[in-house]
């Protein structure tokens, strides 16, 4: 354990409560110890695996009365979960005389059987030999049924040309020769249906197999992944153990994702609770590369995701004192109305406060309008800014002035102007074109994925550049879901988070994102309407 648990020589005081993980400023002992974590990754064999991007953790804990620090990283690092100086997994699945890899190569035997009589030879020779049938047959029946539509122009004209009509014995051939294609053509369909039922027959030797292997797989795999996270038993500051499967059992997925129980946050706490070391403060930062979709920059902090370590650690961190969450406390501001009348609102939100009510008891925009007007008929938000955003939001208070602006924004008449202060000296101008998606265990934060997103817009003016920031002009063209947030700091975007984006880039007072103008067509006069708030940071 010596190699584990590392003494924290330092005089800086403890917070009086454990940090919560999923919003939070990390602790100066944090801070401290994550400097000796990154001093040992640049000095160690595993910094070319750990530049490849990888995230890491560090918990402070107390034992009598002696500060030290554990280290984790999540998943794997070079194939393995057992590297020396980070706590070990809390359960070891990469054993290689373990139960896990033992029905993890029952389960590749399977794919090896599987993969066998896909590429036998006999039935790829049958799925061309079936292809072959079933183009010939297409083939000779449209040529037959052009031969019959032939025939029938042909008695068709020949009964026009005798306006008398045709004799008995003349219409009574007619007939019969076009009964008789009918029937050629079932008699070419039989055939056709006989050669194809003979060969799909031998075919299906071969993929029935097939068939009953891939859902014998599927069951293996289903029982071997329930297994594994029944062996996760995560204690908690109380003493209290409860597996994986019982603590997702409440989630609204009812089962938990695959990776669960392996990131930092919960190796970490596992093995504190497992060797009687009293948690003090946490923290989560990002080394080297960036993922490709995600959005992380080297050496930046980051909260716990949601999808994975939410539940979790709602059990973990039972028994400890813990910080608020500062997103669910109001912030008592109110939102400033700049125009009003009988059919519309403009209001300009201050960052912290919801457009919308949340699962929290912040007031939002929606609730102000509500007891502003109790006598409104119709939905009143048309549009959103994320809570932490601050700026221009118009109202409807009439059910026709909503349908209005709400088509008004789906044909992107609506022009929106943001003002943001970013991380980075830029310059010029551009457009950002990057589609979006929810990362669905890491909700609300959006993901980069050019095959599933939805399209994503925006363009961009540097317009200040001061001590290494950048005032910013921001155009969305489309209103995806932290749009903004994500292009700025994506880095196939600018590259640059947003100051105070902590989601995307790093906690300050505020995020420096601001919708400072908004033109729209009013819904009742059709009169075009522009109006402008500037932030208090755009004097930069």
């Amino acid at each position: 354990m010596t190699d584990i648990i590392h003494p924290l020589d330092t005089t800086i005081e403890p917070p009086g409560r454990f940090t919560f993980p999923f919003c939070y400023e990390p602790h100066k002992l944090c801070i401290t110890a994550v400097r000796e974590v990154q001093d040992y990754i640049s000095a160690s064999d595993i910094k070319a695996f750990a530049d490849e991007g990888k995230m890491f953790g560090v918990l402070v804990v107390k034992q009598g009365e002696r500060l030290y620090y554990l280290a984790a990283y999540s998943g794997l690092l070079d194939g393995r979960n057992d590297l020396p100086f980070f706590v070990p997994p809390v359960f070891d699945a990469q054993h290689p005389d373990g139960t896990f890899k033992r029905r993890e190569a029952e389960i590749t035997a399977v794919n090896k059987r599987v993969t066998e009589l896909e590429n036998n030879e006999k039935r790829l020779s049958l799925l061309a030999k079936l292809a072959d049938i079933k183009a010939k047959a297409v083939a000779e029946e449209d040529g037959f049924r052009h031969k019959m539509r032939q025939a029938k122009a042909e008695r068709d004209a020949l009964r026009n040309a005798c306006p008398d009509g045709l004799t008995q014995e003349e219409e009574g051939r007619l007939i019969r020769e076009s009964q008789y294609l009918k029937a050629e053509l079932r008699r070419i369909k039989l055939r056709h249906a006989a050669a194809t039922a003979a060969t799909e027959k031998a075919l299906a030797v071969f993929d029935n197999e097939i068939a009953a292997l891939r859902e014998r797989r599927r069951r293996m795999s289903d029982e071997l992944q329930a297994w594994l996270f029944s062996q996760f038993k995560m204690l908690n500051a109380r003493g209290e153990c409860r597996d994986l499967t019982d603590i997702f059992k409440e989630t609204a997925g009812r089962v938990p994702p695959a990776g669960a129980g392996e990131c930092c946050a919960p190796k970490l706490l596992q093995y504190a609770y497992a060797h009687g070391l009293h948690p003090v403060c946490m923290a989560e930062f990002w080394w080297g590369a960036s993922p490709k979709s995600e959005v992380r920059h080297h050496g930046r902090y980051y909260p716990s995701c949601r999808g994975k370590c939410l539940p979790i650690l709602t059990h973990m961190l039972q028994g400890l004192d813990v910080d608020d969450d500062p997103q669910a406390a109001d912030n008592h501001e109110t939102a400033d109305i700049i125009y009003e009348d009988g059919h519309i609102a403009v209001i300009c939100k201050p960052a912290g406060m919801l457009s919308v009510p949340g699962k929290t008891n912040r007031q939002s925009v929606l609730d102000i309008m509500r007891e502003r007007c109790p006598d409104a008929t119709g939905p009143m938000i048309v549009h959103r800014l994320d809570m932490a955003t601050s700026g221009l939001l118009v109202i409807a208070k009439t059910e026709a002035a909503y349908r209005n602006l709400q088509k008004q924004f789906l044909t992107r008449s609506v022009k929106k102007t943001y003002a943001a202060l970013v991380d980075a000296e830029l310059t010029g101008s551009g457009r950002i074109s990057l589609p979006l998606r929810p990362d669905t265990l890491n909700r609300p934060m959006q993901i980069v994925d050019k095959t599933k997103g939805r399209q994503a817009i925006t363009t961009w003016r540097a317009v200040a550049t001061k001590d290494g920031t950048t005032l910013l002009e921001l155009h969305p063209e489309t209103g995806r879901t932290h749009q903004l947030r994500v292009h700025c700091a994506h880095h196939d975007g600018l590259n640059a988070p947003i100051t105070g984006d902590e989601l995307y880039g790093h906690k300050a007072g505020r995020l420096f994102l601001h919708a400072c103008r908004l033109e729209f067509t009013h819904p009742a006069t059709g009169k075009r309407m522009i109006f402008e708030r500037k932030a208090d940071f755009q004097h930069l």
